[in-house]
């Protein structure tokens, strides 16, 4: 498996050794998955998910099938049975990602200092 982390909101992780993805191909998938999740928005915060932090693990296996664990700023969200889906749909239409899970998690619980600076600055965390 070949894990991604937000490195705003998440601890650092050993990285994979090895994988059946070339380096370029990997860091390319790596790029567009992202982007794809910053596509993704909760309907009731002006900020993506993934700056939100919601996003806690993205893993790529050798076959390219991804695996995100995500959670919600609040279990009761009005979109907790949606936004899975969302990201479901966003992260399958990158080039070159075949299967896509999508797991919701809620430990540790989501909380403000889980978001990027990026998302601090948009909601006047600061």
């Amino acid at each position: 498996m070949n894990e991604i982390t937000n490195p705003d909101t998440a601890a650092p992780h050993e990285p994979a050794t090895e994988s059946a993805i070339p380096a370029e191909e990997l860091d390319r998938l790596t790029d567009d998955i992202i982007g794809a999740l910053k596509s993704v928005y909760d309907p009731e915060i002006p900020v993506d998910i993934y700056e939100l932090g919601l996003i806690y693990k993205i893993d790529i296996d050798d076959d390219r099938n991804v695996t995100v664990d995500m959670t919600l700023t609040a279990p009761g969200c009005p979109v907790a049975g949606e936004m899975p889906i969302w990201v479901e749909s966003a992260v399958g239409a990158v080039a070159g990602v075949g299967d896509v899970k999508v797991s919701m998690v809620f430990d540790p619980p989501w909380d403000p200092s889980r978001m990027s600076d990026e998302a601090k600055v948009a909601l006047d965390f600061y």
